[in-house]
């Protein structure tokens, strides 16, 4: 039995045939559609590596089964940037050196740029960090990320005109 999946993926509505239902939307995501930013780290949902958005929030894409988001809007790591113009998040991870290895990278970002959203950042680095603990990296740069998911917070705040 073949089950039809439609996805807005990135702006991109995308149909997709499903053999087995129970295929992961990170499986998808990287196997299907070929966006592999969106890492498969721990792929038991406690590393935070798979982040995406899912209709505007954080999830982990390891443990979402894609069959369960037919007609969702998915945002990945490939859907942040405006051409060559980074995200603020993305600007601020290079400023702030909020990566070493990189392979947790994405999903840091797009864990930073849900909690954001969220409004759940604001501008004390423990929120920052409790609203980012999800999201864990082997190389230990927290202090960077925590600095770039502030900094971000205050570009993207002072954008808006509103205060974190």
């Amino acid at each position: 039995m073949t089950f039809n999946l439609n996805l807005t993926i990135n702006g991109t509505a995308q149909q997709i045939a499903l053999d087995d239902p129970r295929v992961t939307l990170l499986d998808v995501l990287r196997e299907r559609v070929g966006l592999t930013g969106t890492k498969k780290g721990c792929d038991r949902g406690q590393c935070g590596a798979c982040t995406v958005l899912i209709d505007g929030q954080r999830m982990n894409a390891c443990l979402a089964l894609a069959l369960s988001y037919d007609g969702a809007e998915i945002t990945t790591i490939e859907g942040l940037a405006k051409g060559e113009t980074l995200h603020p998040v993305q600007a601020a991870f290079v400023a702030h050196d909020g990566f070493q290895c990189g392979y947790c990278t994405p999903g840091q970002i797009m864990s930073a740029v849900g909690l954001i959203a969220e409004g759940e950042a604001g501008l004390d680095p423990e929120r920052v960090r409790e609203g980012m603990s999800g999201n864990l990296c082997r190389c230990a740069a927290y202090a960077g990320i925590t600095e770039a998911v502030l900094e971000a917070t205050r570009e993207m705040s002072a954008q808006e005109g509103t205060s974190a």
